[in-house]
């Protein structure tokens, strides 16, 4: 059955296949809700919902309830949630990892285990861009997406951002473009010998989600999915500046683009690279000049090299004109260094999709050295070092305000920092028992001319359910603040 499966090619032939079948949906997240939406239309009557989570509020879940007319569901939740997987089909959630045992034992038996994602890349009938990387990936998708719109083109935006795109599969046509963003659990879940995007973007490998991934190995071997069988018609933009994503270029059979802040190396056919104030589009050996570095609104080096992956994405599909106009007028993703307000002077900023520490690096740097920050670091742990983080956080803050699973563990960071002469910085750190508690002991903490930033460095799942409600918390909170 799996092999018939793996052969359908469009929404007709998936509606004809999964009639009869018995669906079991694992991990009732972000993108398997709509999943069961699709599933409703597609003719499914019965699904079989499993969650580890007792996820019932007052006995429901109300983004399913009026779903409950059209099929009926089987809610099996907690602890033994995957007792008895002996569905046709099975929908597993991305954080779900597929090397189970109960998995490999549906498997064994002939049943098909399968994803939201991966589906949709079965009926997907446009050229589809995927992006991936440790950070500036969803910066770097919505880039993309605003460039190919820009250039007049139809654009569907998704994967780990936005809305889940396999509800609209019927609306997408072959003439568009499918931009989406693609996590390590995502990707692990692609590995089945026909993902090849036609465009493949890695923005960099920095060690992430090692609580989930076994190893780094692991973490690193999930990312090179996104390229794994992309054809010699296709192309794979890859950062020169990274050390791990620099040493893939000779992998893959896709034409490279590496992108890079400094002059390429002339041997490189093919980059995008700055020249000083100038950023160069370099296709096969022949140099075009794009635009400015300064040209760019949203500030940041880290954007510069989002909008040169963005490029190596988009340079033959859109005009200069249409990567110009993006550059002049984007102004970065919600939840990305992302004013809130300016309140008794104090400048608030929301930074909570930084859930590493590379990424926390990033967001400190962006402000200048004459800005005294107050930064809010916490949440749940992802096995990964906060070493350093260190340096930098005693380098641009006068105030670290720590909360959540993680707060001790950057405190015994931050406290074992001396810098080489054997003195520490000056830095005040404070432990907070809550969320709302360390937002409000910054606000206490930040004089007029001062930014408190809330920046992580840790994944959110200890006190929220995702990066959005903790950054939307935050932006509640400080907008509550009396004028």
């Amino acid at each position: 059955m799996d092999n018939i499966y793996k052969n359908i090619k469009t929404p007709q032939e998936f509606k004809k296949f999964i009639q009869n079948k018995s669906v079991s949906v694992v991990g009732l997240g972000i993108s398997n809700i709509p999943l069961i939406e699709f599933l409703a239309r597609c003719g499914v009557k019965k699904i079989s919902a499993r969650d580890r989570k007792d996820i019932f509020a007052n006995g429901k879940i109300p983004e399913l309830e009026s779903l409950e007319k059209m099929l009926e569901i089987e809610y099996i939740l907690g602890e033994n949630y995957l007792e008895n997987l002996c569905e046709d089909i099975i929908f597993k959630s991305p954080g779900i990892r597929r090397d189970l045992p109960q998995f490999a034992e549906a498997m064994q038996n002939g049943n098909v285990l399968t994803s939201e994602m991966e589906l949709f890349f079965m009926l997907c009938p446009a050229a589809t861009i995927a992006v991936t990387g440790s950070e500036g990936k969803t910066t770097t998708t919505t880039i993309i997406g605003e460039i190919l719109k820009a250039s007049g083109k139809t654009v569907h935006v998704g994967g780990n951002i936005g809305e889940p795109l396999l509800n609209k599969i019927e609306s997408i046509k072959k003439d568009d473009y499918a931009v989406l963003e693609l996590s390590s659990f995502q990707l692990f879940d692609l590995d089945n010998g026909s993902f090849a995007p036609d465009v493949a973007v890695m923005t960099n490998i920095t060690p992430n989600h090692l609580d989930w991934h076994r190893d780094m190995e692991e973490y690193t071997a999930a990312k090179k999915i996104i390229y794994k069988n992309q054809k010699t018609s296709g192309r794979l933009v890859l950062s020169y500046d990274n050390e791990l994503t620099r040493g893939l270029e000779n992998e893959g059979k896709a034409i490279k683009y590496l992108f890079s802040k400094d002059i390429l190396p002339e041997y490189h056919k093919n980059g995008i690279y700055c020249d000083g104030d100038v950023v160069w589009l370099r296709s096969g050996g022949e140099e075009t000049q794009i635009l400015q570095k300064s040209d760019i609104f949203v500030k940041g080096a880290h954007n510069i090299l989002n909008f040169m992956a963005a490029i190596g994405a988009t340079h033959d599909i859109a005009s200069v004109e249409a990567i110009q106009k993006t550059a002049q007028t984007f102004g970065g993703v919600e939840h990305r260094i992302e004013f809130v307000r300016e309140h008794g002077g104090v400048c608030y900023y929301n930074s909570s999709i930084d859930s590493s520490p590379t990424r926390t690096i990033a967001a400190l740097n962006y402000f200048d050295e004459d800005k005294k920050i107050i930064v809010i670091l916490g949440g749940s742990e992802k096995n990964i070092s906060f070493a350093p983080l260190a340096p930098v956080v005693y380098k641009k803050a006068k105030a670290a305000v720590l909360y959540g699973a993680a707060r001790e563990n950057i405190k015994k960071c931050l406290e074992d920092y001396i810098k080489s002469d054997g003195t520490r910085e000056a830095l005040t750190v404070s432990i907070s028992d809550s969320f709302d508690a360390a937002v409000m002991k910054a606000k206490e903490f930040a004089e007029s001319g001062d930014v408190v930033l809330l920046s992580p460095a840790c994944a959110s799942f200890d006190c929220f359910k995702n990066f959005e409600e903790r950054g939307n918390r935050f932006k509640e909170i400080v907008n509550m603040f009396h004028i």
